[in-house]
């Protein structure tokens, strides 16, 4: 039986464990976070009762892993530990967290992306004021490299869009700050949303998320998960399905989430996420874990 390495303990672990044993996939945990890594000169040693001493074999026996590590830093140490090919490897992570890096490859490719420009901090009041020109408000701002929706906000105007800034400033001031750039794009009102999975380039379902009524009616607009939304599967259409194939295939990624955002005349592509979040299998096509597992067949082979 394959052995599959997964960095991830929360809902997607649990969702996928069952039906890819069911396809001779043995699906184990590696923790890659929150704990005491030896990088030399033996074994991970304990760091309290929550975090045992690793077992001389934690990080043996594994053929494939899905996916790399959320923590770079941690995953350099633990991918070198399994020495295993990965379903969406460091390169692929990194590519498809850079939001601004992410948009500009898929408009060069000629698909449709929402406005957007990025501004690397710290950069005087006046570029701001000069890259919101041309915009119409309510604006979106958000960091380049955050997921779930952190730190997204609307500005209504220049003046709260700077207040935003002035935020985004006081965070940036500290050193260990990474990614210090971020995002003015356009606000599509009344967007619905849509987390389409791409699986070894084809469509392989979809979700809307929305919000309940209470939420909207006090003023709500995000609809990310982690944020209360509710992830209800859905049929996409052709023009749909065909657009989140093509992100991936300009990504290059094989195992992808597309964010898709529609309005009555405009289908775009907002985000892309190379470490999805795997939802209920009634949300996706009949063959969905047969194809992911032949993904991980695959990798493993080195195809």
């Amino acid at each position: 039986m394959l052995r599959l390495a997964m960095t991830t303990d929360a809902e997607t672990f649990e969702r996928v464990r069952g039906p890819l044993g069911d396809r001779g996939i043995d699906v184990g945990h590696v923790r890659a976070k929150e704990r005491a890594l030896r990088v030399s000169g033996g074994e991970s040693p304990g760091s309290g009762p929550d975090s045992p001493a690793a077992d001389p074999d934690e990080f043996a026996g594994f053929d494939v892993g899905l996916v790399y590590p959320t923590r770079l830093m941690e995953g350099a140490v633990v991918d070198e530990r399994l020495g295993v090919p990965w379903v969406n490897g460091r390169d692929a992570v990194v590519a498809s967290r850079n939001k601004a890096g992410v948009l500009a490859r898929l408009s060069a490719a000629g698909l449709p992306t929402p406005k957007t420009t990025l501004v690397s901090n710290p950069v005087d009041e006046s570029v701001v004021v000069d890259a919101a020109e041309g915009f119409s408000y309510p604006v979106v701002v958000k960091p380049n490299s955050a997921t779930r929706g952190v730190g997204v906000a609307t500005a209504t105007d220049l003046d709260s869009l700077l207040g935003v800034v002035d935020y985004l400033n006081l965070i940036h001031d500290y050193r260990a700050t990474g990614d210090k750039s971020f995002l003015i794009q356009e606000f599509l009102s009344d967007a619905r949303d849509y987390r389409a999975m791409v699986v070894d380039g084809a469509y392989a379902g979809a979700v809307e998320r929305e919000l309940d009524a209470e939420a909207l009616e006090a003023g709500r607009w995000k609809h990310n998960v982690h944020r209360g939304a509710t992830a209800r599967g859905v049929d996409l259409d052709p023009e749909a399905r065909d657009l989140a194939e093509r992100a991936a295939e300009a990504l290059g990624i094989d195992y992808l989430g597309v964010d898709l955002l529609a309005t009555g005349d405009r289908l775009v592509v907002n985000e892309t996420n190379a470490r999805p979040t795997v939802d209920a299998a009634t949300k996706y096509e009949d063959d969905f874990y047969d194809r992911v597992a032949g993904l991980i067949r695959r990798t493993d082979e080195g195809e």
